[in-house]
């Protein structure tokens, strides 16, 4: 499938969500692992986020250290307006908001291009603070109560997706409620109760909003021509450090001038409290 034909015949492999139904998505990533939100950014947002990667030049520990055919971006938000805005668009947010607690903060913002022959990355989680019996997801029928135990979340990724992402153009897997297993996947483990990785076939401007432990991979650029560009943003609780880079970090003056207090607290300007 190319590109023009994912405009004229499309259709979501997963379920979606409405951009401003919080209690909706809040339930999806919760159940799911994920909430996928379509038509987050216009055409011409897409497009000038587009011609901003463009512009982007490596620095510090920016690239990529799997692949030369991946360029890879570090904390793009210190380096442009138009980037410090995906930190809190409407709606996407909210969803942060509401999972993680009005104190989150973003831990990092990436930018990705990734080029034909890239390889994607085997099934892995990004992060399982405490492993945890998948036993303790269930629910006891038989005692006619509902014992589900509910994971915290602590750290989201916000894929926005700046392609049409077909199969051939590096499609992010997930394998739906993997977040239940309790746990990381074994190196070379690719399903969970039999589930194979799904892969998110979605637009230019969709979000796929996902929890660290979700299963999921990177998926290949098998196209001849065409790159696959992707701005990740990564939320987490208040008290998880933000992994900003390079080491002395600094923060643009530019940047922080025109800030929002909203904005200024995802970038770490918290008040007072236990820790410092």
């Amino acid at each position: 499938m190319n590109a023009s034909t994912l405009s004229e015949v499309f259709s979501y492999r997963q379920n979606t969500c409405d951009l401003f139904d919080t209690a909706g998505a809040v339930d999806a990533v919760r159940e799911d692992g994920f909430a996928l939100i379509p038509g987050v950014l216009s055409p011409s947002e897409v497009a000038r986020a587009r011609e901003a990667l463009d512009r982007l030049q490596p620095f510090g520990l920016d690239g990529s250290s799997w692949s030369e055919l991946n360029e890879h971006f570090k904390c793009v938000f210190n380096r442009d307006r138009l980037w410090l805005s995906y930190a809190d668009r409407p709606g996407i947010i909210e969803l942060a908001e509401a999972l993680m607690g009005s104190d989150c903060h973003i831990i990092g913002m990436t930018a990705w291009k990734s080029g034909p022959g890239y390889d994607g990355w085997r099934v892995h989680v990004d992060q399982v603070f405490v492993p945890v019996p998948e036993s303790v997801f269930a629910v006891s029928a038989a005692l006619g109560e509902d014992r589900t135990f509910q994971l915290p979340v602590w750290i989201c990724t916000a894929h926005f997706y700046l392609s049409d992402i077909t199969e051939d153009l590096c499609p992010t897997y997930i394998i739906p409620g993997s977040h239940k297993s309790g746990r990381k996947p074994d190196r070379g483990e690719e399903t969970w109760n039999g589930n194979s990785p799904e892969p998110v076939l979605c637009k230019a401007g969709d979000v796929l909003f996902f929890r660290s432990e979700i299963w999921h991979s990177g998926g290949k650029n098998t196209t001849v021509d065409r790159t696959r560009y992707l701005l990740q943003v990564h939320y987490s609780h208040r008290n998880i450090a933000q992994k900003f880079s390079p080491w002395p970090w600094q923060f643009n003056p530019e940047i922080i001038a025109t800030a929002t207090e909203r904005q200024l607290r995802l970038l770490g300007k918290h008040p007072e409290s236990n820790y410092g």
